[in-house]
């Protein structure tokens, strides 16, 4: 991670926990052992590769996209998920605020360890 984004993770993981819980919530869980609900389990999320996570019924474009996940990468998907990897079944509309993105890809980082 470089070092600016260190230092947004700082920052914006409280207010990245509040986006968390009013947009993703109904959907994902980030704790280690968790149940996938409608989305995915996104613990362990950084560094994985898209599609992979054992039990959950991902679409091929899920799991031919073939790139790893990093809040580059996140930050590109949140910001419009259907453009990223068409195909997905993920019904959220993304994240049009950078601001935004970073808060809960920051969240992501410290709560999917």
């Amino acid at each position: 991670l470089n070092s600016t984004f260190s230092q947004t993770i700082k920052m914006s993981d409280k207010a990245g926990g509040k986006i968390f819980k009013h947009r993703c919530d109904q959907c994902h869980s980030v704790e280690a052992g968790g149940k996938h609900k409608t989305g995915p389990i996104l613990n362990g999320l950084i560094g994985s590769k898209t599609g992979q996570k054992t039990g959950y019924a991902y679409t091929d474009a899920n799991k031919s996209k073939g790139i790893s996940w990093t809040p580059e990468t996140l930050d590109i998907y949140l910001t419009n998920p259907k453009k990223y990897i068409p195909g997905t079944k993920m019904v959220f509309a993304g994240l049009k605020k950078k601001k935004d993105r970073d808060e809960l890809i920051a969240y992501l980082v410290k709560s999917t360890k």
